[in-house]
């Protein structure tokens, strides 16, 4: 009979069936880091989110046969250290693929039309006191005809394709950065970054990676250029980001994601003055959040258990 903990249940805010096969499940609303070892001892099957499944780890869980991430990144899991030990290692794929598309032309939105930054004129009192019925102290921009640089081109990427191009804009998808050709239907990195009045970020963050997007990098962008992050803040240097914010390099950035969560230590990003800014929007790790997202996510994880279970493991990373 399976053992199988779940260390994160209140990451989802969803009905999670219980798998069809024998089995004895316990689940923790939160589990701390040096908590991980004690409490999959003696598991079969591990349910984690967020938390590092390390090398040393996994030696000392030797009842451990299966690794089930309650997410789609898995930088957080030693993959090739599960690999080693035969240990499965599945993913969720898919269930996010319209809430955070959705989110991406939120921010967008917000942001192009400085929604912000009226509302807070309005709350100030600059509406009240104006000397005609409107006031143009932001710059508003259209989406139509405006460029959109995809890094990253999997479902979420393609989302946001399709709901940009609803509204008019130009998609290029780029190449990866280090790449020694293009593929057809890609944009040299260097190149869509220069083009690209919105950059989105949607790549896994590993070590080729990691900080994609720096000093170099911003400054190659247009001054009036966006950068929107849902994927992971290991992407992005974030001091250089916030310093780009304040010295004008782009015109501002929507980011849902920093390098470490929650961000107990500070972070750039998080400085008083920057999340004043009515062109930085910083969001909580949210944009896959739907309730629709997590129940979905809920459903295709216990569907990894039972295919596992069945002998025919599903969405494997090792």
């Amino acid at each position: 009979m399976h053992r199988i903990v779940f260390l994160e249940r209140e990451s989802i805010i969803a009905e999670v069936r219980r798998p069809d096969f024998p089995h004895h499940w316990v689940e923790h609303a939160q589990t701390l880091q040096h908590e991980v070892k004690e409490r999959l001892a003696g598991a079969t099957m591990a349910i984690v989110n967020k938390l590092q499944i390390d090398a040393e780890l996994i030696a000392a869980l030797p009842a451990l046969q299966m690794v089930a991430v309650a997410a789609t990144g898995s930088n957080n899991i030693d993959v090739d250290a599960c690999r080693e030990r035969g240990i499965v290692v599945s993913n969720v794929r898919g269930y996010a693929v319209h809430s955070v598309p959705e989110q991406v032309l939120a921010m967008l939105l917000a942001l192009s039309r400085n929604l912000f930054a009226y509302r807070q004129a309005v709350v100030d009192g600059r509406w009240q006191r104006s000397g005609q019925f409107c006031f143009f102290d932001y710059p508003i921009r259209d989406l139509h005809g405006a460029t959109l640089a995809l890094i990253g081109s999997g479902s979420l990427g393609s989302g946001v394709a399709r709901l940009a191009a609803a509204f008019g804009m130009r998609v290029l998808r780029s190449e990866r950065k280090d790449a020694l050709s293009v593929r057809p239907g890609y944009t040299p990195f260097a190149e869509a970054l220069r083009q690209a009045d919105v950059v989105s970020l949607h790549c896994p963050l590993n070590a080729e990676t990691a900080r994609l997007i720096g000093e170099a990098e911003l400054r190659s962008m247009k001054t009036s250029a966006l950068l929107i992050n849902t994927a992971r803040g290991g992407l992005v240097d974030e001091a250089a980001l916030a310093r780009a914010l304040h010295e004008g390099w782009i015109a501002g950035a929507g980011f849902d994601v920093l390098s470490v969560e929650p961000p107990r230590s500070g972070n750039a990003l998080l400085a008083p003055e920057l999340l004043a800014l009515p062109n930085f929007l910083l969001t909580p790790h949210v944009a896959w959040a739907s309730q629709p997202a997590m129940q979905a996510l809920a459903d295709q994880l216990i569907d990894n258990l039972e295919a596992f279970a069945r002998g025919e493991p599903q969405h494997v990373l090792t």
